[in-house]
């Protein structure tokens, strides 16, 4: 169910963009974060960083968009959300005593440092191409294409992530135990 949440922003973007064109999309997907982060800090008294920091960057670009009625503004937004999360990731490796991968998912699962250093490497790959996978739809392709890019391109690309994380922790994990065992 969180997954839907998480991603009703883009699916409302997606529905209006079909219905009503990018101009306004791009106002419906800057409603739905702002009511998407009022909803989250008023259930848990606080606000996910990267929900709000991809809130602040909707906004921006998208009020660009609006005042200067060009699409490339919040056609870049993607872009810069993922090089940011790639940027974030990055550093966390070299501040701090953990990845930010481990901090994320340090409480689910349990990986040797080199292991955590490695799967939050996989995430910088993931998020920079992600981000240049963006700006090459952006410039090759119409617009209608690129929305559905942003919808199904990149959120496919976001589950296949998800599954090589699993397999190649199940790999780790697997041969760790077939070691001590």
């Amino acid at each position: 169910m969180q997954i839907l949440v998480d991603f009703l922003p883009i699916i409302v973007f997606f529905v209006t963009y079909k219905i009503a064109g990018m101009y306004v999309a791009t106002g419906a997907i800057i409603v739905a974060m702002a009511i998407q982060i009022l909803f989250q800090w008023l259930k848990n008294g606080t606000v996910n960083k990267m929900l709000l920091i991809s809130g602040i960057l909707v906004a921006f670009f998208g009020g660009i968009t609006l005042i200067l009625r060009n699409p490339i503004f919040i056609q870049w937004k993607p872009t810069v959300v993922n090089w940011l999360f790639a940027a974030a990731l990055l550093g966390s490796r070299y501040i701090g005593t953990q990845t930010l991968t481990e901090r994320v998912m340090g409480q689910a699962i349990e990986l040797e440092r080199v292991m955590w250093r490695q799967l939050n490497l996989l995430w910088v790959a993931n998020f920079s191409f992600l981000g240049a996978a963006n700006l090459y739809v952006v410039y090759n392709f119409d617009e209608a294409t690129w929305v559905n890019f942003k919808l199904f391109g990149m959120l496919g690309l976001t589950l296949l992530m998800v599954l090589i994380q699993v397999l190649w922790i199940a790999s780790r994990t697997t041969s760790k135990q077939q070691e001590e065992g």
